[in-house]
C-alpha cells in the first residue's frame, strides 16, 4: 500500500514539473511575443486587416506642336458575368432579352450568347468572360442591357477597368511616340518620346489605407487619402503631324516600290533644331511594313557618299583644296595598295574640278584628294572631322542612339587605305540623324543644333518647363565655306549633270547629296551584297526652312538602288507636299516693304486678299515655289518661264482678280 502511494506521488511530482515546465514555457513565448516579436506579429495583424493601396495617377498627355494628341489615357473594360449570384426566376425572365441586345452590339447570334449564360450557369461559373476590351460609352450601354441592369449581386454584372495608353494617329510615327512600361521588380523599359519624358508624363502615386471587411473587400479608411496623387504633366513635343503624315506615306510608298528590308526619314527646321518628322518602317515576313524600330536615332551605319560633305568641308577649311581645283579621276578607277576605288561611271570623269567631283558623286576624285592631301598627317583629317563634332553623340533624350565612328590613326581598323575609304564614307559610321545634323548644320551657315524632339511641358496652360533651342558648336566651318558647299549642293540636284538632277523641279527649290552605300561587301559571294540608298540636304535652297534626310537599306537591285532613285523621290515628295500644306511665311514677310497688302502671317494674307482687296499681289522677287502657291490659292492658272526667282510677272499688282484668269511669271 506504501509502496502504491509512493508511486502516486511520484507520478504527481512528475506531471506537476512537465506542467511547470509547460507554463514557463508558454510564459517565456508570450514574452518574446510581446516584448521581442511584438511588433512583427502586430504588422501582420494589421495587414490581414489593414493595407496601404497604391493610387496611380493620371499619366499627362503627349501633343503635337500644334496641341493634335499623339498619346493620351483612356479606360477600357472587360465584361465578366456571375452566374451563381443570378436567382433562376430573374435569368429565365432576362436571359432572352439581355442576348439580343448584346448581339446587336457585337454582331453574334442571340443563340451564342444565349448558350454562353445558360453553360455558365449549368457550371456555375462566377467569372464569364462576355466582352473584352470596351471604351466608356459602350460600357455604359452594357451596363444598362436586361438583367445587367440589376447589378452586381442580382445581375452578375462584373465589370474590370483598366486604363491604357492610346496613340490617336494609329501607326503612323509608332515607334518614335513609344512607350514606357515597368516590370514587376520596378525595372522601366523606356521606347521613344513617352519614354524619354516619363519623368513628366507619369505623375507620382498616391496612397490609401483601406480596411478589409466581408468576403474579401477593402473598404477605405476615412474620407482623405494618406497621399494624393499628382497626375502626370502634358508634353508638348515638336512633331508636326501633316509633316509626319507626309513622311510617313512618302517612306512607304518608296518602300514597297523597291522591296527595302527597312528605311526611315526625318526632317527638322533648320533655325531651331525641331524634329517636325520621324517615321521608321520596317518589313515583316510577309512584306508589309510597320515602326519596328527606331532606325533614325538607332542604327549606326557607314553613310556612303553622303559624307562627301563632310569631307569636302574638312578639305576646305584646312585648305587642302579649293573648289576649283582639278582631279584626275583617272578613267574612273584608281588602284590604292591591293585595294582599287571606283566610280559608278563606266570610264570616269576625266580631269574635273572639286567642285564637280561632289556634284558627279566621283568616289576616285574624292579618294585621291583626301588621301594625298592628307598622308603625311592623316591625323589631321580626323581632328578637323572631330572639331566638327562627327565623333561625337547628340546626346538624346530618346534611349539607344547609335555611337558614330570615326577612327584615329594608330586605332585599331585604321590602314594605308582608311584616309581614301573614308573620305566617300566607308570605315566610318553615324546614324541617320546624326548625318541630318551635319547637312543642317551647313544649312544654317555653320552652326550645329542639337536635335530637339520636345517644346515644353505644361500643367494644363500652364508652362512648367519650356526648351530652347540647343548649340552644339557655333561654327564648324566658317562661312565662306558654307557658303561654297551650299552652292554644290544646290547645284546636284540644278544642274543636269549633278546626281540629283532627276528631282529637279522649277516649282521649288533643294538642295542636297546622294548616297550609295555598298553593304555586306566583304562577303565573297556577290549575291549577298546589299545597298543603302539616301539623300540628304535642305529646303527651299536659297533660305532654308528645313532639312530633310531619307534612307532606305536594301532596296530590290532589280529595281533599283541609287539614292537618286531610292530616296531621292521620297525627300522631293516630302518638300514639295510641305511646300503645298505650309506656305514660307518668312519669304512672304520680306516682301511687306513693296506691298503693304502682305500681311506677316500668310494665311491672314490670303484671307485678307479674298474678302476685301481682290486684287493680284506683288510677287516680284519671291521664288518660283512660293509665287505659285499664292496665286494658285487665289483661283489663277499660273504659267512660269525659267527657274528661280520672279524676275517679271505679266499682270501688273493692284490688278482686280475677276478680271484676270492667267498669269505669267518670269524667273532668273
Amino acid at each position: 500500500m506504501a509502496v502504491t502511494e509512493k508511486n502516486i506521488l511520484t507520478r504527481l511530482y512528475i506531471v506537476a514539473g512537465c506542467l511547470f515546465l509547460f507554463s514557463m514555457a508558454v510564459i517565456i513565448k508570450l514574452v518574446s511575443i510581446q516584448m521581442v516579436h511584438g511588433d512583427k506579429y502586430k504588422k501582420l495583424a494589421m495587414d490581414r486587416t489593414e493595407k496601404m493601396f497604391t493610387i496611380a495617377p493620371n499619366r499627362g498627355n503627349l501633343y503635337s506642336d500644334d496641341g493634335s494628341l499623339l498619346a493620351t489615357s483612356v479606360s477600357r473594360y472587360d465584361i465578366r458575368f456571375d452566374a451563381v449570384t443570378v436567382k433562376s426566376q430573374d435569368f429565365e425572365a432576362n436571359i432572352k432579352p439581355l442576348s439580343d441586345s448584346l448581339a446587336l452590339m457585337f454582331g453574334k447570334s442571340a443563340s451564342y450568347y444565349e448558350q454562353l449564360f445558360r453553360k455558365a450557369k449549368a457550371n456555375k461559373n462566377r467569372y464569364k468572360l462576355i466582352a473584352r476590351n470596351l471604351d466608356y460609352s459602350d460600357y455604359m450601354a452594357v451596363k444598362g442591357f436586361p438583367l445587367f441592369d440589376k447589378g452586381p449581386n442580382r445581375g452578375g454584372f462584373i465589370a474590370e477597368q483598366r486604363t491604357v495608353r492610346e496613340h490617336p494617329l494609329g501607326k503612323i510615327a509608332e515607334r518614335s511616340v513609344g512607350y514606357e512600361r515597368v516590370d514587376e521588380n520596378g525595372y522601366f523599359t523606356r521606347v521613344g518620346l513617352e519614354g524619354a519624358f516619363g519623368q513628366y508624363l507619369r505623375g507620382k502615386e498616391g496612397k490609401r489605407l483601406k480596411q478589409k471587411i466581408a468576403k474579401g473587400q477593402w473598404k477605405p479608411i476615412g474620407l482623405d487619402n494618406i497621399i494624393e496623387p499628382q497626375d502626370g504633366y502634358d508634353v508638348v513635343s515638336t512633331i508636326d503631324i501633316n509633316i509626319q503624315d507626309i513622311a510617313h506615306h512618302a517612306l512607304l510608298g518608296q518602300l514597297e516600290k523597291y522591296k527595302a528590308d527597312h528605311g526611315c526619314v526625318i526632317v527638322m527646321e533648320t533655325k531651331t533644331g525641331e524634329i517636325k518628322a520621324i517615321s521608321n518602317l520596317g518589313r515583316t515576313d510577309d512584306g508589309k511594313y510597320y515602326e519596328r524600330l527606331n532606325y533614325a536615332i538607332g542604327e549606326s551605319h557607314e553613310p556612303g557618299s553622303t559624307f562627301k560633305l563632310m569631307s569636302l568641308v574638312a578639305a576646305l577649311e584646312d585648305r587642302v583644296v579649293d573648289t576649283t581645283t582639278i582631279i584626275d579621276t583617272e578613267k574612273g578607277r584608281w588602284r590604292l595598295y591591293d585595294r582599287t576605288v571606283r566610280d559608278s561611271k563606266h570610264g570616269g570623269y576625266g580631269k574635273i574640278s572639286v567642285a564637280r567631283a561632289f556634284e558627279v558623286s566621283s568616289n576616285t576624285a574624292f579618294a585621291k584628294m583626301i588621301h594625298n592631301g592628307y598622308k603625311e598627317k592623316p591625323g589631321k583629317y580626323v581632328n578637323r572631322l572631330m572639331n566638327m563634332n562627327l565623333h561625337q553623340e547628340l546626346g538624346l533624350p530618346i534611349k539607344g542612339e547609335g555611337k558614330p565612328v570615326i577612327r584615329y590613326p594608330g586605332e585599331k581598323g585604321w590602314s594605308g587605305i582608311s584616309l581614301a575609304w573614308m573620305s566617300h564614307g566607308y570605315e566610318v559610321s553615324m546614324t541617320p540623324l546624326q548625318t541630318l545634323t551635319f547637312y543642317n548644320a551647313i544649312a544654317n551657315d555653320g552652326e550645329m543644333l542639337k536635335p530637339r524632339l520636345i517644346k515644353e511641358v505644361k500643367e494644363w496652360n500652364k508652362t512648367i518647363h519650356k526648351f530652347d533651342k540647343e548649340v552644339i558648336n557655333p561654327s564648324i566651318c566658317t562661312k565662306e565655306t558654307a557658303a561654297k558647299v551650299k552652292q554644290l549642293l544646290n547645284n546636284v540636284v540644278e544642274q543636269k549633270h549633278g546626281t540629283g538632277h532627276g528631282l529637279y523641279s522649277p516649282n521649288f527649290s533643294m538642295a542636297g547629296k546622294t548616297g550609295t552605300c555598298q553593304k555586306n561587301y566583304a562577303a565573297k559571294d556577290p549575291n549577298k551584297l546589299r545597298y543603302i540608298s539616301s539623300f540628304a540636304g535642305y529646303f527651299p535652297a536659297d533660305n532654308p526652312k528645313y532639312s530633310c534626310i531619307v534612307v532606305i537599306h536594301e532596296p530590290d537591285k532589280s529595281v533599283g538602288y541609287y539614292g537618286a532613285d531610292v530616296s531621292g523621290p521620297v525627300f522631293k515628295s516630302v518638300a514639295q507636299k510641305i511646300y503645298a500644306t505650309s506656305p514660307l511665311i518668312d519669304e512672304v514677310k520680306s516682301l511687306e516693304s513693296e506691298n503693304e497688302n502682305l500681311n506677316t502671317e500668310y494665311q491672314h494674307y490670303y484671307v485678307q486678299s479674298q474678302k476685301k482687296h481682290n486684287k493680284v499681289p506683288n510677287v516680284m522677287g519671291m521664288s518660283g515655289m512660293d509665287a505659285v502657291s499664292i496665286l494658285e490659292n487665289l483661283g489663277l492658272r499660273v504659267e512660269i518661264k525659267g527657274n528661280g526667282k520672279v524676275k517679271k510677272q505679266s499682270i501688273a499688282h493692284g490688278t482686280a482678280l475677276d478680271k484676270v484668269e492667267k498669269i505669267v511669271l518670269v524667273l532668273s
